[in-house]
Formats: C-alpha cells, structure tokens, sequence
C-alpha cells in the first residue's frame, strides 16, 4: 500500500499531496521527465503511485510558475492522467 493512503476494504481512497508540495499543482519526475498534477492525487491511483514514487526516489522537480506551460518550457511532458484531465 502506498504510505499515508486511505485504505477501505483492500482498496485506495486517496493519498493527500506531499507536504512539501502542498502548495504546488504540478510536480515533475527527474527520471522520466513526466510531470503530474497533484490535485488528482487523492481520486486517481496511477498519479498517486507515481508521486509515491518520485518522493521515494527523491527525484522531484517544482515549477514557477507552477503551471503545466512552465512544466514542458523545461522538457517534461504531462503523464496520461494528467494529460487527460487537461483535455476535459
């Protein structure tokens, strides 16, 4: 299970954002040039799997701004969940 999630009955509920990222939307992986929104961290379980993987590697990136604009300005391009809550 992924440390600090919610579980119910074997399944996650959500994973709150990092601490040191409270105040951040977006946060970027240093390994795979992937950047993630961080407000789908506690409602979709591939972000919150990878934001448990970036703080487990420590391999994080913020943005300023702190917009998904900044985040490919520097090469990182959007995961999947976060690619698809940008197009609703």
């Amino acid at each position: 299970m992924i440390p600090g999630a919610v579980a119910c009955a074997g399944t996650l509920l959500g994973m709150p954002k990092p601490t040191r990222f409270e105040e951040h939307k977006y946060l970027g992986d240093k390994r795979t040039q992937r950047v993630y929104d961080l407000d789908l961290v506690d409602s979709d379980d591939r972000v919150a799997a990878a934001v448990d993987a970036i703080m487990a590697a420590e391999s994080f990136a913020a943005f300023a701004p702190d917009t998904l604009a900044e985040a490919r300005n520097r090469g990182y391009r959007p995961g999947r969940a976060t690619r698809e809550a940008a197009a609703e």
